[in-house]
């Protein structure tokens, strides 16, 4: 169970919480001790205990924001410790958690990725994925893709589920729509809360960026760009690195997560839209380019359009590994403005808003940049120590719907590409 802890004063840090049999003078709540007097004085304090899968970069970065204090970035409500770690050996568990968490002798390392699901004192376990690791300057990415393939995230999200875990499950959640129907189908029948680790959907930018493109004063959305690239230098790399590999459902879509990315933009700036009433696209068209060194796409283009009663809209996406990111890396347009979003998009820290005349000149501009301590995972991980908290199973910001539309049309994509997984890949289809 979730441990609650009665509110210090908020400038006051705390450790992790250990629940314990209520004296005469305290009350216990879902097992978790605090004293009368301190509830009527203080709110309550969520401390989510989390369960690491995978040792590669992207966990790394996850942990490495688990660790900054809530209060940085203005959260009072829940806090975040990090119980135990799952890699193929307790030497790699303790590797990381030596070099990410600082030895945190508390941290929990483990051989096993089992160890972590019948771990009873986990909240929630989250389920890594690695990337090329992009330079501060977004335009060369590096190969260090040690971590968890995506082709694997359902057998490892599926024994999560069935171990009675919540889930926080990198992108892209699964190799197909049939596979997260799967999990979802699977989540519900265990009573747990399932989401997709999109990051970005939670970030403060996107959050106001959907509130400036929702408010009206651009009126409605019309064409959205985006597009996340990555030089992999493909040609020096072999061609059974995950990049490459059909069988680890390689290729510019998926394995790079550079479809995801667009695609969320699309989803948030259209999908989302009020007028829209979530409903989903009219059409797919999507076209891949297929490097003849594997055969999985190289460069990817796909155009969603939204046609409903109350917005007619297109986004048009594009992804690849063998270009460097474009810029801007997202753009917007409305009737009367448009948003832009340099790259990377993943994680942008500004972006520009300009209003338009009647002629179509820049009557305004204003740019907003977003500073915070951390890299940005950590507002995913507040949104799922919240819904579990309160007892709900997916989140209202990312909820279900959302992933098996991104899944829905990343299907569609490569069936109109031609990009067959090889025997074996699809756990479910």
């Amino acid at each position: 169970m979730l441990a609650l802890h009665p509110s210090i004063h908020p400038f006051t840090s705390i450790g992790p919480i250990i629940p314990r049999s209520p004296t005469n003078n305290q009350t216990s709540i879902t097992g978790v001790v605090f004293s009368t007097s301190s509830l009527l004085m203080a709110a309550q304090v969520t401390v989510f205990r989390w369960g690491i899968i995978s040792t590669g970069n992207i966990a790394a970065c996850f942990v490495k924001d688990l660790l900054v204090d809530p209060k940085s970035r203005d959260v009072h409500d829940v806090v975040h410790k990090v119980a135990a770690v799952g890699s193929r050996s307790v030497e790699k568990a303790q590797e990381f958690i030596d070099t990410v968490a600082g030895g945190d002798k508390s941290i929990r390392a483990y051989g096993t990725y089992k160890e972590i699901y019948d771990d009873k004192d986990i909240d929630g376990v989250y389920i890594g994925a690695s990337l090329p690791i992009p330079t501060p300057d977004a335009t060369v990415l590096t190969l260090k893709v040690i971590g968890t393939p995506h082709t694997y995230h359902y057998e490892n999200a599926l024994d999560a589920i069935k171990g009675g875990k919540n889930v926080l499950c990198e992108k892209p959640v699964t190799c197909n729509v049939a596979e997260l129907r799967s999990l979802l189908a699977a989540a519900k029948e265990h009573n747990v809360f399932f989401m997709e680790a999109v990051w970005t959907r939670f970030q403060p930018l996107t959050l106001e960026v959907k509130r400036i493109a929702e408010e009206g004063s651009l009126g409605a959305p019309v064409v959205l760009h985006a597009d996340l690239s990555g030089d992999c230098d493909v040609h020096n790399i072999p061609k059974t690195h995950r990049i490459l590999d059909p069988a680890l459902g390689g290729g510019a879509l998926l394995d790079l997560h550079s479809g995801p990315y667009p695609l969320v933009w699309a989803i948030v700036a259209l999908y989302e839209n009020p007028h829209n009433n979530f409903a989903k696209p009219s059409n797919i068209s999507g076209t891949m380019l297929k490097t003849p060194l594997t055969d999985v796409d190289s460069n990817t283009s796909f155009t969603v359009t939204f046609a409903s009663a109350g917005i007619a809209a297109q986004a048009i996406l594009s992804c690849s590994i063998n270009l460097n990111p474009q810029q801007p890396g997202v753009n917007i347009r409305f009737e009367r403005g448009t948003i832009t979003i340099p790259a990377p998009i993943y994680c942008p820290k500004e972006f520009t808003v300009r209003y338009f005349g009647k002629n179509g000149q820049i009557t305004r501009e204003e740019r907003k940049v977003f500073e915070y301590v951390g890299g940005g995972w950590h507002f995913q991980a507040d949104e799922v120590a919240r819904c579990v908290r309160d007892g709900k199973k997916e989140s209202e910001l990312w909820g279900h719907n959302k992933s098996l539309l991104e899944m829905e049309i990343f299907d569609e994509v490569r069936r109109q590409g031609g990009y067959t997984f090889p025997a074996g890949v699809e756990r479910v289809v």
